[in-house]
Protein backbone atom coordinates (compact mmCIF):
# COMPACT_ATOMS: atom_id res chain seq x y z
CA UNK A 1 0.00 0.00 0.00
CA UNK A 2 1.65 3.23 -1.30
CA UNK A 3 1.08 6.33 0.15
CA UNK A 4 -1.52 7.44 -2.02
CA UNK A 5 -3.62 4.50 -1.33
CA UNK A 6 -4.01 5.10 2.24
CA UNK A 7 -6.39 8.27 1.60
CA UNK A 8 -8.35 5.80 -0.31
CA UNK A 9 -7.86 2.61 2.22
CA UNK A 10 -8.89 5.14 5.50
CA UNK A 11 -11.89 6.26 3.66
CA UNK A 12 -13.44 2.66 2.91
CA UNK A 13 -12.32 1.82 6.60
CA UNK A 14 -14.69 4.92 8.01
CA UNK A 15 -17.56 4.19 5.91
CA UNK A 16 -17.09 0.12 6.76
CA UNK A 17 -16.96 1.03 10.36
CA UNK A 18 -20.09 3.48 10.36
CA UNK A 19 -21.94 0.26 7.87
CA UNK A 20 -21.08 -2.60 10.26
CA UNK A 21 -21.78 -0.85 13.40
CA UNK A 22 -18.02 -1.49 14.76
CA UNK A 23 -17.75 -0.72 18.32
CA UNK A 24 -15.29 1.73 20.11
CA UNK A 25 -12.80 0.27 22.17
CA UNK A 26 -13.76 0.57 25.57
CA UNK A 27 -10.82 3.21 26.35
CA UNK A 28 -12.75 5.52 24.03
CA UNK A 29 -15.81 4.69 25.23
CA UNK A 30 -14.69 6.08 29.03
CA UNK A 31 -12.70 8.46 26.99
CA UNK A 32 -16.30 9.72 25.89
CA UNK A 33 -17.98 9.33 28.62
CA UNK A 34 -15.63 10.83 31.57
CA UNK A 35 -13.23 13.31 29.36
CA UNK A 36 -10.89 12.78 32.00
CA UNK A 37 -6.83 11.72 31.59
CA UNK A 38 -6.60 9.64 34.90
CA UNK A 39 -9.59 7.54 33.82
CA UNK A 40 -8.42 7.00 30.40
CA UNK A 41 -4.33 6.42 31.92
CA UNK A 42 -5.72 3.86 34.66
CA UNK A 43 -7.98 1.99 31.83
CA UNK A 44 -5.25 1.74 29.31
CA UNK A 45 -3.51 -0.42 31.93
CA UNK A 46 -6.18 -2.18 33.02
CA UNK A 47 -6.97 -2.84 29.00
CA UNK A 48 -3.17 -4.60 28.48
CA UNK A 49 -3.71 -8.13 27.53
CA UNK A 50 -7.45 -8.09 28.59
CA UNK A 51 -10.50 -7.99 26.65
CA UNK A 52 -12.69 -5.22 26.32
CA UNK A 53 -15.33 -6.37 28.29
CA UNK A 54 -13.19 -7.68 31.47
CA UNK A 55 -11.66 -4.00 31.17
CA UNK A 56 -14.76 -2.44 31.64
CA UNK A 57 -16.50 -4.22 34.51
CA UNK A 58 -12.89 -3.59 35.96
CA UNK A 59 -12.40 -0.35 35.30
CA UNK A 60 -16.19 0.45 36.39
CA UNK A 61 -15.86 -1.20 40.10
CA UNK A 62 -12.41 0.68 40.40
CA UNK A 63 -14.26 4.09 39.52
CA UNK A 64 -16.72 3.52 41.75
CA UNK A 65 -13.88 3.21 44.68
CA UNK A 66 -11.86 6.02 43.78
CA UNK A 67 -11.74 8.80 40.92
CA UNK A 68 -8.65 10.81 41.59
CA UNK A 69 -5.19 10.18 41.89
CA UNK A 70 -5.50 11.09 45.62
CA UNK A 71 -8.70 8.91 46.46
CA UNK A 72 -6.56 5.84 44.83
CA UNK A 73 -3.89 6.04 46.07
CA UNK A 74 -5.15 5.17 49.42
CA UNK A 75 -7.21 2.17 48.49
CA UNK A 76 -5.31 -0.74 50.37
CA UNK A 77 -3.44 -3.29 47.53
CA UNK A 78 -5.50 -6.28 48.47
CA UNK A 79 -8.90 -3.82 47.58
CA UNK A 80 -7.32 -2.42 44.60
CA UNK A 81 -6.64 -6.42 43.63
CA UNK A 82 -10.47 -7.31 44.32
CA UNK A 83 -11.83 -4.71 42.20
CA UNK A 84 -9.66 -5.25 38.86
CA UNK A 85 -10.26 -9.11 39.01
CA UNK A 86 -10.06 -10.91 36.61
CA UNK A 87 -8.03 -8.15 34.40
CA UNK A 88 -4.88 -9.84 33.12
CA UNK A 89 -1.91 -9.77 35.38
CA UNK A 90 -4.12 -8.14 37.79
CA UNK A 91 -1.61 -8.05 40.85
CA UNK A 92 0.73 -6.36 38.78
CA UNK A 93 -1.38 -4.01 37.88
CA UNK A 94 -2.70 -3.19 40.92
CA UNK A 95 0.86 -2.28 42.03
CA UNK A 96 1.29 -0.17 39.03
CA UNK A 97 -1.86 1.65 39.57
CA UNK A 98 -0.78 2.80 43.21
CA UNK A 99 2.37 3.77 41.65
CA UNK A 100 1.35 5.89 39.03
CA UNK A 101 -0.98 7.39 41.92
CA UNK A 102 2.00 8.00 43.91
CA UNK A 103 4.12 9.50 41.03
CA UNK A 104 0.96 11.62 39.93
CA UNK A 105 0.71 13.23 43.11
CA UNK A 106 4.48 13.78 44.16
CA UNK A 107 5.89 14.43 40.90
CA UNK A 108 2.84 16.06 38.97
CA UNK A 109 0.50 17.58 41.32
CA UNK A 110 -1.94 15.23 41.17
CA UNK A 111 -2.04 16.18 36.81
CA UNK A 112 -1.74 13.33 34.47
CA UNK A 113 1.23 14.57 31.99
CA UNK A 114 0.07 15.30 28.49
CA UNK A 115 3.41 14.53 26.55
CA UNK A 116 4.26 10.76 25.90
CA UNK A 117 8.35 11.79 26.94
CA UNK A 118 6.75 12.43 30.53
CA UNK A 119 3.90 9.50 30.63
CA UNK A 120 6.95 6.75 29.68
CA UNK A 121 8.28 8.08 32.79
CA UNK A 122 5.11 5.92 35.14
CA UNK A 123 5.12 2.49 36.22
CA UNK A 124 3.93 0.42 33.63
CA UNK A 125 3.20 2.91 31.13
CA UNK A 126 4.42 2.07 27.95
CA UNK A 127 4.14 4.09 24.05
CA UNK A 128 1.03 2.69 23.56
CA UNK A 129 -0.57 3.42 26.76
CA UNK A 130 0.80 6.85 26.26
CA UNK A 131 -0.17 7.88 23.04
CA UNK A 132 -3.91 7.14 24.04
CA UNK A 133 -3.62 8.93 27.09
CA UNK A 134 -2.24 12.19 24.82
CA UNK A 135 -4.32 11.66 21.88
CA UNK A 136 -8.06 10.42 23.16
CA UNK A 137 -7.33 12.36 26.75
CA UNK A 138 -5.78 15.61 25.49
CA UNK A 139 -6.48 15.85 21.91
CA UNK A 140 -3.20 15.91 20.56
CA UNK A 141 -1.15 14.51 17.61
CA UNK A 142 0.02 10.39 18.58
CA UNK A 143 -0.30 7.28 16.95
CA UNK A 144 -1.54 4.31 19.22
CA UNK A 145 0.35 1.65 17.99
CA UNK A 146 -1.10 -1.77 18.68
CA UNK A 147 -0.79 -5.27 17.94
CA UNK A 148 -3.46 -4.92 15.30
CA UNK A 149 -2.33 -1.57 13.94
CA UNK A 150 1.36 -3.17 14.03
CA UNK A 151 -0.03 -6.66 12.12
CA UNK A 152 -2.41 -4.60 9.89
CA UNK A 153 0.15 -1.89 8.85
CA UNK A 154 3.00 -4.58 8.34
CA UNK A 155 0.55 -6.82 6.29
CA UNK A 156 -0.86 -3.86 4.13
CA UNK A 157 2.75 -3.68 3.31
CA UNK A 158 2.56 0.36 4.24
CA UNK A 159 5.24 -0.53 6.93
CA UNK A 160 8.00 -3.09 6.94
CA UNK A 161 9.06 -3.67 10.87
CA UNK A 162 9.45 -5.63 13.65
CA UNK A 163 8.04 -4.30 16.95
CA UNK A 164 5.05 -2.08 17.02
CA UNK A 165 7.52 1.12 18.65
CA UNK A 166 9.42 0.53 15.26
CA UNK A 167 6.00 1.25 13.44
CA UNK A 168 4.82 3.79 15.59
CA UNK A 169 8.35 5.95 14.61
CA UNK A 170 7.41 5.01 10.94
CA UNK A 171 3.91 5.92 10.56
CA UNK A 172 4.86 9.67 11.88
CA UNK A 173 6.69 9.47 9.29
CA UNK A 174 4.94 8.51 6.80
CA UNK A 175 1.09 8.47 7.80
CA UNK A 176 -0.81 12.71 7.39
CA UNK A 177 -0.76 13.55 10.88
CA UNK A 178 -4.74 14.56 10.28
CA UNK A 179 -5.57 10.52 10.63
CA UNK A 180 -2.77 9.58 13.80
CA UNK A 181 -5.79 10.30 16.49
CA UNK A 182 -8.54 8.34 14.87
CA UNK A 183 -5.99 5.31 13.48
CA UNK A 184 -6.04 3.20 16.29
CA UNK A 185 -10.23 3.28 16.68
CA UNK A 186 -9.90 2.65 13.11
CA UNK A 187 -8.06 -0.69 13.18
CA UNK A 188 -8.47 -2.03 15.84
CA UNK A 189 -12.29 -3.26 15.29
CA UNK A 190 -11.03 -4.02 11.64
CA UNK A 191 -8.11 -6.13 13.33
CA UNK A 192 -10.72 -8.05 15.63
CA UNK A 193 -13.65 -9.09 12.95
CA UNK A 194 -12.03 -8.85 9.58
CA UNK A 195 -8.05 -8.42 9.48
CA UNK A 196 -7.54 -11.15 12.29
CA UNK A 197 -4.28 -12.48 13.39
CA UNK A 198 -4.81 -16.14 11.91
CA UNK A 199 -7.00 -16.51 8.43
CA UNK A 200 -8.44 -12.91 7.80
CA UNK A 201 -11.67 -12.71 6.10
CA UNK A 202 -10.23 -11.03 2.95
CA UNK A 203 -13.04 -12.32 0.82
CA UNK A 204 -15.23 -9.91 3.65
CA UNK A 205 -12.51 -7.00 3.35
CA UNK A 206 -13.29 -3.30 1.82
CA UNK A 207 -9.45 -2.75 1.15
CA UNK A 208 -8.78 -6.06 -0.48
CA UNK A 209 -7.82 -5.05 -3.68
CA UNK A 210 -5.37 -2.58 -1.45
CA UNK A 211 -3.60 -5.30 0.38
CA UNK A 212 -0.19 -7.01 -0.62
CA UNK A 213 -1.25 -9.81 2.14
CA UNK A 214 2.42 -9.84 3.47
CA UNK A 215 2.69 -12.82 5.36
CA UNK A 216 -0.19 -14.14 4.92
CA UNK A 217 -0.72 -18.04 4.63
CA UNK A 218 -4.04 -18.64 4.83
CA UNK A 219 -6.92 -16.76 4.44
CA UNK A 220 -11.28 -16.91 4.05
Amino acid sequence: MNNEEIHQAIRLLKIERRRKKWPIPVVGVIANETHDPFKILIACVLSLRTKDQTTASAARRLFELAQTPETMAKIPLATLQKAIYPVGFYRSKAKHIRRICLDLLHRYGGVVPSTIEELIKLKGVGRKTANLVVTIGYGKPGICVDTHVHRICNRWGYVNTPTPDKTEAVLRQKLPIRYWIEFNDLLVPFGQYICRPVSPWCSRCCIEHLCYRIGVNAYK
